[in-house]
């Protein structure tokens, strides 16, 4: 397997692989605010959490990898975040599945939590690029990967059947292993801001 189950360790951040235990801190976590009522976002609402979490773990037998995000300062749980999409003989892979609580959101925790990721997929595992994928409406979301030096691939149109029955048009975002020193450059600078 291409990807391994360790844990990622920042100054803001520990990034734990995903376990079945972890599934009442995230019940918790989703809580803090209402992310899950966002018709164009995959967060789980609190009773769906033990599915959600399921189906991730799950994605270890295709090569995938779920973290729980917890703060280093009291060890909460405030979100989770994975690997998908992995394709080992191409050296790619997909961030995504991220959300946060609210008493999270625009602090470092999102930024350190993209650099530990990449760090990993481009100077630990050598991988050639790496892809974002977000909902067309979900501007928040494609605000915050351009945020982070991602660029615009293109839009995917009717790419998914949401669970309301609406199709969704992908935004798909990339950057590339020789992108990969100015963006961490740029994350490094926003980092040191916290």
């Amino acid at each position: 397997m291409w990807l391994s189950s360790d844990a990622l360790e920042g100054d803001l951040v520990v990034l734990e692989p995903l376990l079945l235990s972890h599934c009442e801190e995230l019940r918790d976590a989703v809580s803090d605010g209402t992310s899950w009522q966002l018709w164009y976002a995959s967060v789980p609402a609190p009773q769906d959490m033990q599915e959600y979490v399921e189906k991730a773990i799950k994605g270890l037998a295709r090569g995938e990898m779920a973290f729980v995000v917890k703060t280093k300062q009291d060890g909460k749980v405030v979100g989770t975040t994975r690997f998908y999409d992995v394709k080992e003989q191409h050296r790619r892979a997909s961030i995504g599945y991220t959300w946060y609580s609210d008493s999270v959101r625009r602090t470092g925790i999102n930024t350190e939590c993209k650099y530990l990721l990449m760090s990993y997929l481009f100077d630990t595992k050598g991988a050639l690029s790496l892809e974002f994928k977000t909902h067309f409406f979900n501007q928040a979301s494609r605000t915050a990967i351009e945020r982070l030096g991602a660029k615009l691939d293109g839009i995917l149109r009717s790419h998914q059947v949401m669970p309301d029955g609406s199709l969704r048009d992908t935004a798909i975002y990339s950057i590339l292993s020789h992108e990969w020193p100015a963006v961490k450059n740029n994350l490094r600078a926003k980092l040191n801001k916290y």
